[in-house]
């Protein structure tokens, strides 16, 4: 086996810009943007180790990926995916964070068949010791055919030649949309550019929630915040509907009443101000939404997932990325 510890550093991927347009020439393939977890995998020749976009380790999350001979046939490698679940036939954001977000042993090994995952792989950027990050697309892509041996939680993203068809499918099946790549691109490491871009159906962002209100004795709505240039929580308007459980709830009241504060951390004034319970702005979530309506809030917001963001990605910027 041919062993690459020193370079096997944990790495920032490479990103794609927003856009809403579908980009012409012959160079340019367009893929499924599915909803999960962008993952890295990394294996040195003895050891498997997954890693998200931040570097946060989930080894231990994902047990299921650890026989990696069985599906690669590199000395060592890195990968570059998306771990994705599936609720009523397609792919569910909060299903996926189901599996992310567990810590202890025993519920991870039964949730390998309650939330079945699996491992949609795009890019490979180091192949038996050496880095093949600056070598184009096409040739990564036929490298990892050649190393991939697909079985039912472990598939190479698909390749379409007609971008427009496959974003019009997208919407149709109310899917998260595209992402355009240019077959000539190399693989820029903690790297942005618009040689990938990404084509949303719907609309989503990380908000922080800043007030809550109360049915009863239970958290129903979360009154959410992003923040500006100057550090500014600014109110983009509340949700109370989308994919989070009884259970989720009841863990965000417990947590509402704990980080309760006395005055309102929105540098505006939100709807609900007169009703509202004002809370430390700690816990982050990921929103889907429509538009962006004149009066700076969100249209028909609704909630997927309660996640672990850090207050730096959850900026007014993404209002603008996703208005591209």
């Amino acid at each position: 086996m041919i062993k690459a510890d020193l370079q096997l550093k944990p790495i920032f991927p490479f990103e794609p810009i927003s856009t809403s347009i579908t980009p012409a020439g012959d160079n340019w393939i367009t893929q499924v943007k599915w909803d999960g977890v962008r993952m890295l995998l990394y294996y040195d020749g003895n050891e498997v180790k997954l890693l998200n976009r931040k570097k946060n380790e989930r080894t231990s999350q994902y047990p299921e990926f650890q026989d990696i001979e069985s599906f690669c046939s590199a000395g060592s490698v890195i990968l570059d995916g998306e771990i994705i679940a599936f609720e009523h036939g397609r792919p569910s954001f909060h299903e996926v964070m189901r599996r992310d977000s567990l810590k202890q042993p025993q519920r991870i090994k039964q949730s390998i068949r309650q939330v079945p995952v699996t491992f949609m792989i795009f890019d490979i950027l180091l192949y038996n010791g050496e880095w093949v990050t600056d070598r184009p697309l096409f040739y990564r892509q036929q490298l990892l055919e050649s190393v991939i041996t697909a079985r039912n939680n472990v598939q190479i993203v698909q390749n379409f030649r007609d971008g427009a068809a496959l974003f019009s499918m997208m919407r149709q099946y109310g899917m998260e949309g595209v992402v355009y790549k240019d077959l000539s691109s190399t693989y820029s490491l903690n790297g942005k550019d618009g040689r990938w871009k990404k084509h949303k159906v719907i609309h989503d962002l990380i908000a922080v929630v800043g007030g809550v209100t109360f049915r009863d004795t239970m958290v129903n709505s979360l009154l959410l915040g992003l923040y500006s240039e100057n550090q500014d929580l600014v109110y983009i308007g509340h949700a109370g509907t989308g994919k989070l459980t009884q259970k989720d709830w009841a863990t965000i009241t417990e947590n509402a009443k704990r980080m309760q504060i006395p005055g309102k951390p929105f540098i505006n004034e939100p709807e609900r101000s007169k009703t509202a319970t004002w809370v430390e702005p700690k816990l982050t979530v990921k929103v889907e939404y429509l538009e962006l309506t004149h009066g700076g809030t969100l249209r028909h917001p609704s909630i997927q997932a309660v996640v672990i963001r850090d207050k730096s990605e959850c900026t007014i910027d993404q209002l603008k990325e996703n208005t591209v």
